[in-house]
């Protein structure tokens, strides 16, 4: 629930319409200013109850937690905590553990995310080619004009011309270059937070 802001009208989305706080009238439109939006998860995954979902949070804040933590913050036994871990990974639900590292440390310095329009009879070659490219860290199959959406990690901007070149021989690239990034990758929002 929102607590009241003195003299604002606030709500939450819900399937069945606008539930008011505070001040105003229901049937006013609230400000957008005082909104939250609740996310609506589809086709979730049954495996999904609270306390895997609390497992889940937890991991998230830190994946390398340990068992016996996880364990004490849930209130349950290392056992217990550890296959539900393990049924977790199983369905699906956590699909493994990564390592992060800084692409500015690593001398790449620029983030460009290219959208590519294969010729005909090229869509495979230009999924192939992204699949080949190491500067290509991530790449997307995507609705509308173009096919798909790369994001691509380079030293330079002279090294991002080099990239497009070999995707300008099977299609029609765009390109735009990150300036700063105000949202990192985060984790998928979870249901019930």
């Amino acid at each position: 629930m929102l607590a009241p802001i003195e003299g604002w009208v606030q709500y939450e989305i819900r399937t069945n319409g606008f539930e008011c706080f505070g001040k105003g009238r229901c049937a006013d439109m609230p400000s957008s200013r005082t909104a939250k939006r609740e996310t609506a998860f589809f086709g979730v995954n049954p495996v999904l109850d609270a306390v895997n979902l609390r497992i889940l949070h937890l991991l998230s804040e830190d994946s390398r937690m340990s068992i016996k933590t996880l364990a004490a913050s849930i209130g349950m036994s290392s056992p217990a905590v550890a296959e539900r871990v393990q049924r977790l990974q199983e369905h699906g639900v956590i699909q493994g553990h990564r390592l992060e590292l800084d692409h500015r440390q690593l001398g790449l310095q620029v983030i460009a995310y290219v959208r590519v329009r294969p010729m005909p009879g090229e869509l495979q070659r230009v999924a192939a080619l992204a699949k080949e490219t190491p500067e290509v860290v991530e790449c997307h199959r995507v609705t509308g004009e173009d096919c798909f959406i790369m994001k691509v990690l380079v030293a330079r901007v002279e090294d991002l011309e080099a990239v497009l070149d070999e995707f300008l021989k099977h299609g029609i690239t765009t390109s735009s270059i990150v300036q700063s990034t105000p949202v990192e990758l985060r984790r998928p929002p979870l249901p019930g937070r």
